[in-house]
């Protein structure tokens, strides 16, 4: 079973459980939207001593557990599951998604940084993303970055330091 040095930011014991099953790992569960001061400061001291890695269910509270986390600790690592990679009979979540998805995303973890702007928005524009939800999901499944709107994707593009002539050369037309 493979080890994993990070701490892994979850929302709920059923995510530890299917975490912990495949690998060898430590977990912080944030008890979904009800994530507080004093898990934010545990997930601090984690990031500090261990690193952490955040993997939340691929839904709107995931995306506003993952924002609260990155506003106290803007250093941390991300993981993402893709949406349809996580949907049960009656929920969307880490602990519904197929195991070879949680795999994945945590062997394609990403750093994200608001230092650098590497790719404008003129840039972003002219890579037609904007009018083209497909061509959008492509790219955050070609870089690992989750789900989101357009602007979600700039943005997350540009913390995780993307350029314009990257994404041309992982779609093939460069």
């Amino acid at each position: 079973m493979e080890k994993i040095k990070e701490v892994i930011v979850v929302e709920g014991k059923t995510d530890t459980a299917i975490i912990k099953k495949l690998f060898d790992a430590d977990t912080i569960e944030t008890h979904g939207l009800a994530i507080n001061d004093e898990i934010l400061d545990l997930i601090e001291q984690a990031n500090q001593s261990r690193g952490v890695i955040v993997l939340t269910d691929p839904d709107y509270p995931g995306m506003q557990i993952r924002n609260k986390i990155m506003e106290r600790v803007p250093s941390i690592k991300h993981a993402f599951v893709d949406k349809k990679d996580a949907i049960g009979e009656k929920k969307l979540g880490i602990a519904e998604a197929r195991e070879e998805a949680i795999i994945e995303a945590l062997e394609n973890v990403v750093t994200f940084s608001k230092d650098i702007q590497t790719l404008s928005w003129e840039e972003f524009i002219s890579l037609d993303i904007i009018g083209s939800k497909e061509r959008r999901l492509k790219i955050y499944d070609l870089f690992h970055l989750g789900y989101g709107n357009a602007k979600t994707l700039f943005k997350r593009l540009n913390m995780a330091h993307i350029s314009k002539q990257d994404i041309l050369k992982k779609l093939g037309e460069k």
